[in-house]
C-alpha cells in the first residue's frame, strides 16, 4: 500500500512541476495534479516491474530507501505523463476553437 501511496503522491508532484515548467503543457492546477497521479501510479508500476521491484518490507519495517525511489520514480513518470497529455489536451482545444 506504502508503494502505490508513494507513486501516487510523487506522481502527483510530478504533474504540477511538468504543468509549470513545460510550455504549452499546462492544464490547470487539478488536471495537472491528476494527470501526474495517474502516471506516477502507472509508470511506477512499470518501473518497479522492469526492475524487479524495489518494494520491499525490510523485515516488516518501513524501507525507506524503496520508498523513496517509488517517490522518485512516481515523480518522473508523473511529469512524462502530464507533459504528453497537456501537450495534446492544448493542441486539440488549440485546433478545435479555430
Amino acid at each position: 500500500m506504502e508503494q502505490i501511496l508513494s507513486q501516487l503522491i510523487g506522481g502527483a508532484v510530478g504533474g504540477a512541476a511538468g504543468g509549470k515548467f513545460a510550455s504549452g503543457s499546462n492544464m490547470g492546477n487539478i488536471g495537472n495534479l491528476i494527470a501526474g497521479a495517474v502516471g506516477g501510479v502507472g509508470g511506477g508500476q512499470l518501473i518497479g516491474g522492469l526492475l524487479g521491484g524495489a518494494a520491499g518490507d525490510a523485515g516488516g519495517g518501513l524501507d525507506i530507501g524503496a520508498m523513496a525511489g517509488n517517490l522518485v520514480g512516481g515523480g518522473v513518470a508523473g511529469a512524462i505523463v502530464q507533459v504528453v497529455v497537456g501537450m495534446i489536451v492544448n493542441k486539440m482545444r488549440s485546433s478545435g476553437s479555430s
